[in-house]
């Protein structure tokens, strides 16, 4: 069957609904309307909602030896009530936070909504500030930043050398496991008495820290109704009445993991896999042997994830007909997703179930829930934002020749912890929220059609020539062009003559297959007239891949590009000199 005629499976979206207003210097407001379904006021709402309706379902399952490790809503209920009781009576609580120093899992999935059910924020950090061999002075900023109360972990002896630090001493830590003296035992925590939820929608919840690759961490606030309503609205996208099943390894300490992903799942009354896998070479099969269990109806990955996993499904019929038997939605976030991956997959599924899967995108940030935008209409296309999400209200305001993306709505952080002037110059003098990118109508006559991504406008640099670099465009072009053998790019040439490219190899690539396979593919974009900043100048093929522990490859799996930049600094040098060396590769631009 010719893959674009096959059907697309129903992925059961709720009717688009769209307000539009066009200002006289340009700038487009688009609302969408649709009302939310009773929105609970506080994140324990759902908890106790589905315990009394699907008490016997599996809210949460992990990896437990050959299978798997599952707890119930109403265990869950029960247990979290519990550990509420214990954190209580240990005067654990307050509006200082509950450090979470762990990676997902049930445990931290209790020990998490206990403390949020009382009133007490949580501050989960990503598990690499403190892992053995870290780099402790970002555990240290995170710290600073956030002054908390006290700490869990999964694992006392795993992240002993952190809980060991000075900037930690005096702290009460509750250990997952491997508990030391002094500690308190997650199960001494839950032997106490249960207590009801105590929080109000008006308290804070969560504060989620920012990559800080531009400077200092800033921890975002995250309300108990605004953490609420952004799953709320992220369901009324949906004419769904059943609970999703999701396999997703996203990390709880951003929010796309803790929020998009864990919270909605729980709003809806869904089942949670979690799923230690990476979408890096070693820590992905993880990943795949989950899915070759767990049929998902909904699957989310970052794009690197998605360019492993189209591989993966083309060589393992039984996988593709695991993962098609009932996913109605593909989604990835984080970055773009380049269509020719899209294509590869769709052709998987068509040869498999004979339909297409609807595949799409969301798009927003840690301070907007993360969920701004989506695409909640049937779908194949790649690079797009989407629209709206009910109840809130896009500004396009044009700047710099661009459309800057700006939002309203009741998922929108109110500032971030501690810092008054950076929260109130984040917000346009209208109360929109300035994420610092750049949309573009995918059709300027129809502007239901959608929105694109069009750059990160401060990740966005200028050439010599004063011509913009649209980073992410060029660099998910080239990419898509090059194909397996290299897992990501760096995009370089501020002040330069002309656009560079770090790549990262594949390992198990020699690294003359990989050179000829950049040569091969930056050629051939040269000459198709290029893309977000015309042609590329030079390349140069990196010795090894990121550095996730200097913060080089987020825990989400995307290359922080300010921060590879400076850690590749010799590298860029060298591609750029007057006379390069023979690793470094030449291209026409002319």
């Amino acid at each position: 069957m010719d893959t674009a005629l096959a059907p697309l499976r129903d992925p059961r979206y709720a009717p688009a609904r769209l307000e539009i207003e066009v200002r006289p210097d340009g700038t487009r407001i688009l609302f969408n309307p649709t009302p939310l379904d009773g929105p609970f006021p506080t994140v324990a709402g759902p908890l106790l909602h589905w315990a009394e309706r699907a008490p016997a379902r599996t809210w949460l399952a992990e990896r437990s030896g050959e299978g798997w490790r599952e707890v119930s809503y109403s265990e869950a209920a029960g247990r979290i009530a519990a550990l509420a009781g214990g954190l209580r009576e240990r005067g654990i609580g307050g509006p200082r936070p509950l450090l979470i120093l762990a990676r997902n899992g049930i445990d931290h999935a209790l020990i998490k909504y206990a403390a949020m059910s009382q009133g007490m924020p949580v501050a989960p950090v990503s598990p690499q500030y403190g892992l053995p061999g870290a780099n402790l002075s970002r555990l240290a900023q995170a710290v600073e930043t956030l002054n908390p109360s006290a700490i869990y972990t999964e694992d006392a002896a795993l992240f002993g050398e952190a809980l060991a630090a000075p900037f930690l001493a005096g702290l009460p830590v509750i250990a997952g496991r491997n508990a030391r003296p002094g500690d308190v035992s997650l199960g001494d925590l839950e032997r106490a008495s249960p207590a009801a939820p105590s929080a109000r929608p008006e308290d804070h919840a969560k504060y989620l820290l920012t990559s800080g690759s531009t400077g200092r961490p800033k921890a975002v606030i995250n309300l108990q109704e605004r953490m609420a309503a952004n799953a709320a609205q992220v369901a009324a996208c949906f004419a769904d009445p059943d609970p999703p099943v999701v396999v997703n390894a996203a990390p709880w300490s951003h929010s796309l993991g803790a929020n998009a992903i864990l919270h909605m799942v729980l709003h809806r009354g869904g089942t949670l896999y979690i799923d230690a896998g990476q979408p890096v070479e070693g820590r992905f099969g993880d990943t795949v042997r989950n899915l070759r269990e767990v049929a998902p109806t909904y699957h989310n990955m970052v794009p690197a994830g998605w360019m492993m996993f189209a591989g993966e499904l083309e060589a393992d019929p039984d996988l593709a007909r695991n993962f098609f038997s009932r996913v109605r939605l593909m989604q990835y976030g984080g970055a773009n997703l380049g269509q020719e991956i899209c294509d590869r997959i769709q052709a998987v599924a068509v040869r498999t179930v004979g339909e297409r899967i609807s595949f799409s995108s969301g798009y927003g940030a840690t301070e907007t829930g993360p969920t701004a935008a989506n695409v909640h209409w049937p779908n194949t296309r790649m690079g797009l934002m989407g629209l709206p999400l009910p109840g809130t209200t896009v500004k396009l305001a044009p700047l710099a020749g661009k459309l800057e993306f700006r939002v309203k709505g009741p998922q929108v952080t109110t500032g971030y912890l501690g810092q008054p002037e950076l929260s109130a110059a984040s917000f346009d003098e209208e109360g929109f929220y300035r994420l610092g990118d750049a949309a573009r109508l995918v059709d300027p006559e129809d502007i239901r059609k959608g929105l694109a991504f069009d750059g990160r406008l401060s990740e966005n640099f200028k050439l010599a020539s004063g011509t913009f670099v649209n980073v992410g465009e060029l660099r998910i072009a080239v990419i898509g062009a090059v194909g397996d053998a290299v897992t990501d790019a760096i995009v370089c040439g501020e002040g330069e003559s002309g656009v560079g490219l770090l790549f990262y190899p594949r390992p198990g690539y020699a690294p003359e297959a990989v050179m000829e396979a950049v040569r091969t593919a930056v050629a051939a974009h040269n000459a198709r007239g290029g893309g977000g900043a015309g042609r590329v100048a030079r390349a140069l093929v990196l010795p090894d891949g990121p550095d996730a522990n200097a913060g080089e490859i987020t825990d989400k799996g995307y290359i922080a590009q300010p921060v590879a930049r400076a850690l590749r600094a010799a590298f860029i040098g060298r591609m750029f000199a007057g006379a390069p060396d023979p690793g470094v590769m030449v291209f026409e631009t002319a």
